[in-house]
């Protein structure tokens, strides 16, 4: 069977880390959907391992979490009666946990918004943190369970945020209604106030939905399946985390988590994902430990 060659590759990558569509992707590359759908394939898997791997014993100390709304197939509403409270069909969820220093994404998780999920996802972060951390989240009542993951070795406090009434032009508008004001709850330990904040997890949100396609509000470039959500995730992840300079940092956020000593480029991305083909034909699985980011 014929294979893309590598420059190839990495160009379908980049289109797709800088927000185009598959369908873009293949205009502008002249790869055909099914081999962008079966590289996104290669290379999600590739890069979930290689973050599972890394991002390990981290020296965080402020960690701020967030979940993201999408949809896959169809919007909850037109799903069959069959496949209703079936995963990966209509709602689908996106836990991410960012260290408010470094901004590097130390895990995400794409699932349901149960209780169940909010504590695999807390145990996942808790596990990759080195030191006691200072853990801020919004309001959303799993997570006051969840936490426990921690075993109070963690200073724990949510902001919740008070919203007026939607007004029919808010819905009209598809805008959230208007933003009150915000309480801070001290939950767990002795959380420093001024550190109190879920700013940098919701300016990263904006960030996933520019930075992928399918994750862009009103438009039709939803995804199909959650397998390729969740694979699309794990690329963007590995390119904001080891390939994207951050402005404000002015290096990659692996970079300032002292992960990486430069920043790695798309190519590199690509180059992992041919070393993890490879090496699954000798059982990577007795190398790297299982942990696909899907519940």
């Amino acid at each position: 069977m014929n294979k893309l060659n590598p420059e190839t590759r990495g160009q379908v990558i980049r289109s797709l880390v800088e927000g185009n569509s598959i369908n873009s992707t293949c205009r502008i590359t002249g790869v055909a959907q099914m081999t962008v759908l079966k590289l996104i394939a290669d290379v999600g898997t590739a890069c979930a391992a290689l973050q599972d791997r890394w991002l390990r014993d981290l020296p965080s100390e402020r960690v701020q979490v967030d979940e993201m709304w999408s949809f896959v197939g169809m919007k909850a509403r037109n799903v069959p009666e069959d496949k209703r409270n079936t995963f990966g069909f209509g709602d689908v969820w996106t836990w991410i946990a960012i260290d408010a220093d470094t901004k590097l994404v130390i895990t995400w998780l794409v699932a349901d918004r149960s209780q169940a999920s909010a504590v695999e996802f807390m145990k996942d972060l808790a596990f990759r943190l080195r030191n006691r951390v200072q853990l801020t989240t919004d309001g959303y009542r799993p997570y006051r369970l969840a936490v426990s993951a921690f075993h109070r070795n963690v200073d724990y406090a949510q902001v919740v945020k008070i919203y007026g009434d939607a007004t029919k032009e808010d819905r009209r508008r598809y805008s959230p209604s208007r933003y009150i004001t915000s309480e801070i709850h001290k939950l767990i330990g002795d959380p420093d106030e001024e550190y109190i904040s879920t700013s940098y997890a919701e300016r990263n949100n904006l960030n996933v939905r520019m930075m992928m396609r399918r994750m862009t509000r009103l438009t039709n470039a939803f995804s199909k399946k959650v397998e390729n959500h969740a694979h699309q995730h794990a690329i963007n992840f590995a390119y904001y985390n080891f390939c994207r300079v951050h402005k404000t940092l002015r290096c990659t956020p692996a970079m300032a988590a002292g992960i990486t000593a430069s920043p790695w480029d798309v190519d590199d991305l690509v180059y992992i994902a041919d070393e993890h083909e490879i090496m699954s034909k000798w059982d990577l699985r007795t190398l790297l430990p299982p942990h696909p980011h899907v519940a």
